[in-house]
C-alpha cells in the first residue's frame, strides 16, 4: 500500500517541479522603452531611452536582403499646472533609419536628431544605435520653470516601410515587424 503512493507522491512532485520550466525559460519579447534618464547640460535638457527587444529574426533577415528599417521616437514634455490642462511645452518626432549596402557590407543608421549617418560592418552596433536616444536635446533650460512639475513622454514606433509595387507578395513578412510601444511616462520636478 505504502508503494503505491509513494508513487503518484513523486509524479505529483516532479510535474510540479517541470510543469513551471516552459513558463520560466520564456521571455517576453516585447519591444519596450527602458533606461530612461533625463538630465542637464549647461543649457538644455537632455533624453537618454533605449528600446529593449526591438529587433525580430525576420526583420534582420529583411534589412540584409536591402529593406531600409525606420524607428520614430516620439517625445511629449508637458508643464504640470494645477487646476488648469497641463501646457505642451514640445513635442518632437525623431526618426532613425537603418539600410544596408550588400556590395560594402555595411550598415548605415541615419540618426536624425543630430543630422549624421553612422556606418557599421556590425549588426548588433546598428541594432543598437537604431534602438537608442542619446542625449537626445529636448527643451532649451531657460524655457523651464525653476521648482516647477513637468511629465515627460517617450514612445517608438516601426515606421510601415513602403515597398514598391507587387514586393508585398513577395515579401509577406513585412506584416510581422509591426510594433508600438506603449508610452512611457516620467514625472520630475526642474
Amino acid at each position: 500500500m505504502k508503494p503505491t503512493l509513494f508513487r503518484p507522491g513523486i509524479l505529483l512532485l516532479l510535474l510540479a517541479l517541470i510543469l513551471p520550466l516552459p513558463a520560466a525559460g520564456s521571455q517576453d519579447k516585447t519591444p519596450t522603452i527602458t533606461d530612461i534618464i533625463i538630465t542637464t547640460s549647461a543649457s538644455d535638457l537632455l533624453l537618454f531611452a533605449t528600446v529593449k527587444n526591438s529587433f525580430t529574426p525576420e526583420m534582420e533577415k529583411g534589412v540584409k536582403n536591402g529593406i531600409p528599417i525606420s524607428f520614430s521616437f516620439k517625445v511629449e514634455l508637458d508643464k504640470v499646472r494645477n487646476f488648469w490642462p497641463d501646457a505642451t511645452l514640445v513635442e518632437k518626432e525623431i526618426v532613425h533609419r537603418l539600410t544596408y549596402d550588400s556590395l560594402k557590407e555595411e550598415y548605415s543608421v541615419e540618426l536624425a536628431e543630430k543630422h549624421r549617418t553612422e556606418v557599421t560592418r556590425s549588426l548588433a552596433r546598428a541594432e543598437q544605435l537604431m534602438s537608442e536616444l542619446n542625449g537626445l536635446i529636448v527643451i532649451a533650460r531657460k524655457k523651464l520653470v525653476p521648482d516647477a512639475s513637468y511629465v515627460l513622454r517617450i514612445k517608438a514606433t516601426l515606421v510601415k516601410t513602403t515597398l514598391p509595387l507587387g514586393m508585398h507578395y513577395v515579401l509577406p513578412f513585412t506584416s510581422l515587424w509591426d510594433f508600438e510601444t506603449d508610452w512611457r511616462t516620467i514625472e520630475f520636478r526642474y
